[in-house]
């Protein structure tokens, strides 16, 4: 029987290009090449043909000539492209323009079904890059981009690195569609002015004529300017989800469609006016929303990227410098704790990387001399120093940031005010428009039909889609300029529902000062240079204390380094067995020293004496007591309790200073208060307290020019702005109250809108000023109560 007479179909199963012969027919399918048939056979055996399901015909025509990828297989160029290898895995980024909806996404992130040496494939939807972690040992770079060819994928790959100097998504003509709206709608208002202040019966004769022409320069408004609203609408309807764009598409289609017959059938001048405006300024708000995205997904330039520093060596002599100063070429020392912030090649020491930043897994890796290490590895032995390989890739160390590895399931739940409402809003919207249609359907279709349009008209959602971004942009410029960074426009809203706060002492309420440490013992110059050399590896505000107490010396090689968190430290310096920290770890078990914080001091065995730490307190500590009358203010400290009396006056209940704590045993104390209902803000000094700040509804890592940058962090503030902490708080809920009062705003002129939509009789003239009146009112509000709030806290 011949399979291919019954066949109906001209159009190919898998791109929906034109089926020019029917030799391509498998399954009772028809394909135009035997590209498209190839990728349909690779899904089926697969058993991923559900990506079929989420579009019609959403794969690319595969008809055009296989291109030669045999240079994938240089070292050189694939050294080039991937962010990072180890023994066993490579990660690498792709730019694919061929992302375009949600079975693209579906069948991406399906990749290890396909090939099980892919271990995921996670999509950048706005960016169209696809991210993929694979073993190399069972997949080259070739067969993997191979593999995304054959399934209509084909990575764009420039050997100038396209994906990590790529600062912006793909050009999607967001600029020449506002330019486009914005030259439309300034001559149909031009237009519309006689109509606005009345037309003499002498003028009667150019009305028909300017509807004419104003619909002409809808046109261009509609189908280039707006339409990527159809587009978002129906591919979120297709997947059965009611998204904000839907009544702003069916918004602009009423327009335009009653518009027509006005003009065509009425002889009215129509709503192009509206119409023009209305595009005009959802385009305005989505520039604005796509510019904030990159703003608050830290696509920042560096000047106000992470503030912390690196330590460059010139001489002999360190320097720290800002990650955005630090160049290719230049030596540089990570101590232990402290994250490699770009690729570089190991000089000195002994590398013992921790990628779990990267790869999720917490396995130290040991790196021999000249090898390269890759940025985002974290060294967890002595210090070590490295050369710049490559720069600082600022996207790069963003995609750290927001890896999956740090993101709180629960983030999940905490939808933003913008989210939750964008729903109902819709929902209402659509009631109330098919409620006015059948309430006047049975006395008056044409009364009916209008008020129907006249709803969808004058209650257009474009305030709530506006006064977020709006807000959101302006709070995080001002959060940045004064040294506090967030990951994200939702910490905003989080930080404003925290009603516990809870803080680590030494190096977060404390400062690295040296004037608050005294030898207790007699030392010799080598015992001090041992004790320095050991101490130099640290980044533990103590350590650095000791060190700077001890003051600059040269640095003896250490031959083996351990750091116990909370603890301290045990090394082997040139045959001498160093202990320094606490008297479980020196002694063995509890040493009470009462009165001080102590660094004990054991070489070869030897008692030495100990350190004494008094510590300095931050300045403007007074002001963090303020909290004490909104929040429940918690201490937890891993020092014993000797400084209670002196900490009163900051935590002005006893109870809640909890004092020699283990990092899991602050890690529970936070556990057990959230069990308890209470959305519970940490503020540690980065990775030393890791594991709280991740634990916590909102995590902020203090930092002091150090590079003790955590990813599980949802914030980062410098060390100098620490005092205006409660001023942080105050605004982060000024910023919700504004977007809150905006969402007011918009309600009331929808209920003014309404209150003549549903009679029927809503006149051009009253749309064409309440839209954008609304608009520019919500745009104007947002703007400057944001800044007026700032000036209040004493932010700008």
């Amino acid at each position: 029987m011949n399979q291919t007479a019954s066949i109906e179909k001209t159009t190919c199963y898998h791109c929906g290009d034109d089926c020019l012969t029917p030799a391509y027919f498998v399954e009772e399918k028809q394909f135009c090449c035997f590209g498209c048939k190839s990728v349909f056979e690779v899904l089926s055996e697969s058993k991923l043909c559900n990506y079929y399901s989420y579009n019609d015909h959403p794969g690319v025509s595969r008809a055009h000539v296989d291109k030669r990828f045999d240079y994938l297989n240089q070292p050189d160029i694939i050294n080039e492209l991937i962010d990072y290898k180890d023994d066993n895995i490579t990660i690498v980024t792709f730019y694919i323009p061929q992302i375009h909806c949600s079975s693209c996404l579906w069948l991406l992130e399906k990749l290890n079904k396909m090939n099980p040496a892919i271990h995921y494939g996670k999509v950048d939807f706005l960016k169209k890059q696809l991210n993929v972690r694979y073993n190399h040992h069972q997949l080259n770079l070739q067969q993997l981009v191979e593999l995304l060819y054959n399934i209509g994928y084909e990575p764009v790959i420039s050997l100038q690195d396209i994906i990590k100097k790529q600062n912006s998504p793909a050009k999607d003509n967001l600029v020449q569609k506002i330019a486009v709206a914005g030259f439309c709608f300034g001559n149909v208002m031009l237009l519309s002015f006689p109509e606005y202040f009345g037309i003499s019966v002498y003028e009667q004769t150019f009305k028909h004529f300017f509807g004419w022409v104003n619909l002409l320069f809808a046109l261009p408004v509609v189908f280039y300017s707006g339409w990527g609203y159809f587009i978002s609408a129906w591919q979120n309807l297709r997947i059965k989800v009611l998204n904000i764009d839907f009544p702003l598409a069916l918004g602009v289609a009423v327009l335009f469609i009653r518009s027509v017959v006005d003009v065509a059938i009425n002889n009215d001048p129509g709503f192009t006016d509206t119409l023009c405006g209305l595009v005009f300024f959802l385009l305005i708000g989505k520039y604005v929303q796509k510019k904030t995205y990159y703003h608050i997904s830290f696509e920042r330039d560096y000047r106000s990227f992470f503030p912390v520093a690196v330590n460059i060596i010139i001489n002999d002599i360190e320097k720290p410098v800002p990650l955005a100063h630090l160049q290719t070429g230049q030596r540089i020392i990570i101590r232990h704790n402290e994250i490699i912030p770009a690729d570089a090649i190991l000089l000195k020491g002994r590398a013992m990387i921790d990628f779990s930043f990267v790869t999720g897994e917490s396995i130290a890796i040991s790196k021999t001399l000249g090898e390269i290490i890759y940025a985002g590895g974290r060294q967890t032995g002595e210090a070590i120093e490295l050369e710049v390989v490559k720069s600082v890739s600022q996207s790069y160390l963003t995609q750290l940031w927001n890896n999956e590895a740090f993101t709180r399931k629960k983030d999940g739940d905490n939808q933003t005010f913008n989210e939750k409402i964008s729903k109902y809003f819709t929902i209402v919207l659509l009631v109330i428009a098919f409620g006015s249609l059948l309430l006047w359907l049975p006395f008056n279709a044409s009364k009916g039909l209008a008020a129907f349009t006249a709803v969808l008209i004058v209650a257009c959602p474009c305030a709530l889609a506006l006064s977020t971004p709006f807000t959101m942009a302006a709070a995080l410029s001002i959060f940045d300029k004064n040294l506090f960074y967030l990951k994200s426009a939702r910490v905003v809203e989080q930080m404003a529902g925290i009603d516990t706060i809870v803080m680590d002492k030494t190096g977060t309420i404390t400062n690295g000062d040296s004037n608050g440490v005294e030898l207790n013992g007699d030392l010799t110059t080598l015992e001090k240079l041992l004790i320095y050399s050991t101490c130099i590896n640290s980044i533990h505000p103590l350590s650095r204390m000791i060190c700077n107490y001890l003051g600059k010396n040269y640095r003896l090689p250490v031959s083996h380094y351990t750091e116990f968190a909370g603890k301290g430290i045990v090394a082997t310096i040139s045959d001498h067995q160093l202990k320094i920290g606490s008297g479980d770890l020196v002694f063995g078990y509890f040493k009470e020293t009462p009165g001080i914080t102590a660094i004990h001091i054991l070489i070869d065995g030897h008692y030495l004496g100990y350190f004494s730490i008094k510590h300095n307190y931050r300045d403007g500590m007074d002001q963090i007591t303020k909290l004490n009358s909104s929040y429940d203010l918690l201490l937890l400290s891993g020092d014993q309790d000797h400084e209670r009396d002196g900490l009163l006056r900051f935590f002005r209940h006893p109870e809640n200073m909890h004092f020699n704590q283990s990092p899991q045993g602050k890690l529970d104390v936070i556990r057990s208060m959230q069990e308890k209902g209470h959305k519970v803000m940490m503020i540690g000094d980065g990775l030393n307290d890791s594991g709280a700040l991740k634990q916590s509804d909102l995590g902020i890592a203090v930092t002091d020019n150090v590079n003790n940058f955590s990813p599980g962090s949802d914030a980062i503030i410098d060390g100098r702005s620490f005092e205006k902490l409660p001023s942080f708080l105050l605004f982060s809920k000024d910023a919700v109250n504004i977007i809150h009062v905006s969402f007011i705003i918009s309600l009331i002129y929808n209920l003014i809108g309404l209150s003549y939509a549903v009679t029927g009789r809503l006149s051009p003239l009253i749309a064409a000023v309440l839209m954008p009146l609304s608009t520019v009112t919500i745009i104007s509000f947002t703007t400057l109560a944001t800044h007026l709030a700032a000036k209040k806290r004493h932010l700008l």
